[in-house]
């Protein structure tokens, strides 16, 4: 019997995962179909492909995403943590905290007052609870010195594909600016929430190869129709982000393949009132896999313009931090400080907003929900 190739550099696996990592937006009933329709890869083969990479574990997760900002609110959170309870405080926001997403640590070529921040993460509380109550119990908890979380204000691109993003020149970027999408939450209704959270479930291997969304309908205690109906209406709502497989990027393959090696997390500090014009430009170069407009405050310089980007080699990446500075010169845009904080030990997952597992999460803890309320 033929072996499946696993590997991202077989040319028909870069086929599927240089459209099915990010570039399958919205919902939709078929977006296996969609995936095999913009690769040229027949939808069986695609099928095949994806449940071997998954099960190999060089895929790591398939779902449809969200756009949790419209959902939940959020922030970039950065942690003073001692070197000594370094691991306690990753291992318990990873395993144990399930609204903490990205969960990173980072340092600096140079010392700077942002050097203290070691430890950074994504954080999400489900509408009414407090995230600043949220960060403040797991510091207590962890003996963290103290945190600084940054909203974001806009968002200018959110896309990691990092098979498509491989040799790509220093300097590629769009035609035109990126364009903001703002910050504002959306409310859902209990059936709403009932067929979201079906949803945005990871994929097994299995479930690839039927129909991907009837089970998760009859789950939600809806029909088929009324589960695509109410996808379709959140799409519309811009709470839907993308369908996507996600590589496993930091860890090596069991292929001996490392997708990357250096997550570089970009800082800029620009005048204000130019916020906007400096995240589109930074946000239009095809390197960036996320750029927001975040006040970093007087820790960070007042930074307000961040972005990330991954690369194999360390020197790859500089040459496009040096591009896109001097495109922000080339169009006017001063820049009073930057920054780079290089990524070391990372693990992700998807941050949960769900308000009744938040509540149930409250309890394991010791705490009265109501006490994490706004």
């Amino acid at each position: 019997m033929a072996t499946i190739p696993i590997e991202t550099t077989d040319s028909v696996n870069a086929r599927i995962l240089q459209v099915s990592e990010d570039r399958i937006s919205g919902f939709h009933r078929d977006p296996l179909g969609v995936v095999a329709q913009k690769s040229g890869v027949a939808r069986a083969t695609v099928i095949e492909r994806l449940q071997a990479m998954l099960r190999a574990g060089v895929i790591r997760r398939i779902r449809q995403t969200l756009l949790a900002t419209s959902l939940a609110k959020g922030a970039l959170a950065a942690w003073q943590v001692s070197q000594e309870k370094m691991d306690e405080a990753f291992d318990f926001m990873f395993v144990r905290d399930p609204f903490s997403g990205h969960v990173v640590t980072r340092s600096t070529d140079s010392e700077t007052s942002g050097s203290r921040y070691k430890l950074w993460t994504t954080v999400k509380v489900p509408d009414g609870f407090s995230l600043e109550r949220h960060c403040e119990l797991l510091a207590s908890r962890l003996g963290i010195a103290s945190f600084r979380l940054m909203p974001a204000k806009c968002l200018f691109t959110l896309g990691v594909g990092h098979v498509r993003r491989r040799g790509m020149p220093p300097g590629s970027r769009a035609d035109r600016p990126a364009q903001p999408t703002k910050v504002s939450l959306v409310k859902l209704s209990a059936p709403e929430w009932r067929v979201l959270t079906e949803l945005k479930r990871e994929c097994t291997p299995e479930e690839l190869e039927g129909d991907l969304w009837a089970q998760r309908a009859e789950r939600a205690e809806v029909t088929l129709e009324e589960f695509v109906q109410v996808a379709e209406d959140l799409n519309r709502r811009k709470v839907i982000g993308r369908f996507s497989t996600f590589l496993e990027h930091v860890k090596t393959l069991k292929t001996g393949e490392k997708v990357t090696r250096f997550n570089a997390l970009f800082h800029w500090a620009v005048p204000e009132g130019m916020e906007l014009k400096a995240g589109g430009e930074v946000g239009r170069h095809h390197v960036m896999t996320h750029a927001y407009w975040r006040e970093g405050g007087s820790e960070f310089r007042n930074v307000n313009i961040m972005g990330v980007a991954h690369g194999t080699q360390k020197p790859y990446l500089l040459e496009h931090k040096k591009a896109i500075d001097s495109h922000l010169a080339e169009e006017g845009v001063p820049v009073a400080y930057t920054n780079i904080f290089w990524g070391g030990r990372s693990e992700i997952k998807p941050s949960e907003i769900s308000p009744l597992i938040y509540e149930q999460w409250c309890r394991r803890m010791g705490v009265d929900p109501e006490a994490m309320e706004e």
